[in-house]
Order: C-alpha cells, then structure tokens, then sequence
C-alpha cells in the first residue's frame, strides 16, 4: 500500500494524478484504462477539494492498493471534511439538456460508470470512498 497526503485544494490534483499515474505505467496499466482512472480520480478529488471543507482548509489522502489476480488498482480517497456520502445522490437525468438539468451528481454518475466497484463510509471522523477498477 502507498499512500500521498495532500493539501485539499484543487492545486493538489496534479501531484495525486502524477502518484497515481506513474503506478499505473509501472503495472503495465492499458492506456484507455489509465485514462478511465483518471478522470475518476480528478472527480472524486475534486469534490474533496471544492466541497470537503466549506470553504476552510484541510488535507486529503489517497491510499493506493493493487491486487495481482484479476489485476486491479483500489484508491481509497480520505478526509476530515463535512460527513458526505455521494453514493447517496440520485442518477442524473442525461436525457435532458445540460442547461434543464439539476446542477451537481454528474461527476460521481461518471466514477460509478467507470470503475468496477465504488464504496462510501463515514468512519473514525473521516469520509472514505474506494474505488476499483480491475484491467
């Protein structure tokens, strides 16, 4: 297991793409798959960054685990912000037009599109949601 303790900001996103990343190329990761990861990562951390914390400062933690059969990576993203759970969020409705929909949920409608397995919990003062993708 690794693991990369940040500032929650959105200035951090490249430092944490960068970590996860190059793990990905060391375990021979398909291209389309890393790509997928990433736009997974920089929407779960995102939300972190934008809306943990209400405006005040903190840290975000992402612990890296992989696992060799099937093949997988499991990011586990990690802070002390306000409890939320966006597993909770309803399904957007895609059919409507970007203008008539509801702001907010799209980017977590992504993350349960493009990973194998996504998981939330609230534990010991802290958010924690897992995501695996198998490649």
């Amino acid at each position: 297991m690794k693991e990369l303790t940040v500032d929650a900001k959105p200035e951090s996103l490249t430092e944490i793409q960068a970590f996860v990343g190059d793990e990905l190329v060391a375990m021979n990761c398909p291209a389309g798959t890393r790509q997928q990861i990433s736009v997974a990562v920089d929407e779960v951390f995102g939300n972190i960054a934008n809306y943990a914390y209400e405006g005040g400062e903190g840290y975000a933690t992402v612990r890296l685990e992989t696992e060799t059969d099937p093949r997988a990576i499991v990011l586990t993203f990690l802070d002390s912000g306000v409890p939320f759970d966006p597993l909770t969020t309803g399904t957007p409705n895609t059919s409507l037009k970007a203008r008539e929909r509801k702001i907010g949920g799209l980017g977590i409608f992504m993350v349960r599109k493009l990973m194998d397995e996504i998981s939330y919990e609230y534990a010991d003062g802290k958010n924690v949601l897992k995501i695996k993708k198998q490649f």
